[in-house]
């Protein structure tokens, strides 16, 4: 693969916006802002004058990615986080990994939160065990089992190569030639499980998905949303589900889910179990189809 492009979506990104696109500079690079109110976009364009930014109406992180690809064509396009940004040659040990890969659609590196210790970023499909394992804490009981916490690939330290379902999607690099074949992210998925769904359709289609530890990014983790979605992640899970499932496996998934969240709303007080609660009443607003459609 001869050349990258830098893809960043942005909402309210400051103060991390500046560490992101100085640690790709001299990439082609283009800021897809989706309205923030706190100056990010005026920011970029003073302190990064090299950089595009493209403003669209939020319509999801999906959607910002593809604005992104198709302003920037290249052979690879590294998407990275607002709130992400690579070490030193990193940008170049992803790519070069990907070139050794002939195969690999998407390669992710090994994330860091800010003081350094590791940010587990190799995943698991989801399924109604996986998503029990999470839901029901069943994973605090043996966080190394691979059948108690196979979502979040329980015993791998991380520290060598390995092919993967998914990768978190701060900082992933996707080859041009899968996107062609396989297609643009699916724009229904608003926040969360776009990358999920991306990957499954890259597997289905022949391709693999890579983590290599070669390469290191640092994650802030939440910073543009602040945890506050979490009614999206969840909807993602039936999204994803549905296409690939079924409708019946995710009306499954959608009772383990509000079993799992009014559980949790019993036993947490304050904002967090007042959210478990929110999202399990929402739950049992409505089957899969309704939900989705919210």
């Amino acid at each position: 693969m001869a050349d990258v492009a830098v893809v960043v979506v942005t909402y309210d990104a400051m103060p991390w916006i500046e560490q992101c696109l100085e640690s790709v500079r001299g990439l082609e690079t283009v800021v897809v802002d989706h309205g923030s109110t706190d100056g990010t976009g005026a920011f970029v364009r003073d302190r990064f004058p090299e950089v595009r930014v493209v403003e669209q109406e939020n319509l999801g992180l999906a959607a910002g990615w593809n604005r992104g690809m198709r302003e920037a064509p290249a052979d690879a396009w590294l998407i990275l986080n607002a709130d992400a940004w690579m070490t030193d040659g990193s940008t170049g040990r992803l790519l070069a990994f990907a070139t050794t890969h002939p195969r690999a659609a998407l390669v992710g590196p090994r994330l860091l939160n800010q003081d350094g210790s590791l940010q587990r970023s190799v995943r698991a499909f989801p399924t109604l065990w996986r998503l029990a394992t999470e839901y029901l804490f069943l994973r605090k009981l043996a966080p190394r089992s691979r059948l108690l916490n196979g979502f979040y690939a329980g015993g791998f330290d991380h520290d060598e190569p390995r092919r993967c379902d998914w990768v978190m999607g701060s900082c992933m690099l996707a080859r041009r030639e899968a996107v062609e074949e396989v297609g643009p992210l699916d724009e229904s998925f608003f926040l969360f499980s776009e990358e999920t769904d991306w990957a499954r359709r890259f597997a289905d289609a022949g391709w693999e998905v890579w983590f290599t530890p070669a390469a290191e990014c640092v994650h802030v983790g939440g910073a543009s949303h602040g945890g506050r979605l979490f009614r999206e992640n969840v909807r993602g899970h039936l999204r994803f589900l549905a296409k690939h499932r079924g409708g019946a496996y995710a009306e499954r998934a959608r009772r383990l889910l509000r079993v799992s969240l009014r559980a949790r709303g019993a036993l947490f007080r304050g904002e967090r179990g007042e959210q478990y609660r929110d999202v399990a009443a929402w739950l049992g607003s409505g089957r899969v189809p309704e939900l989705l459609d919210g």
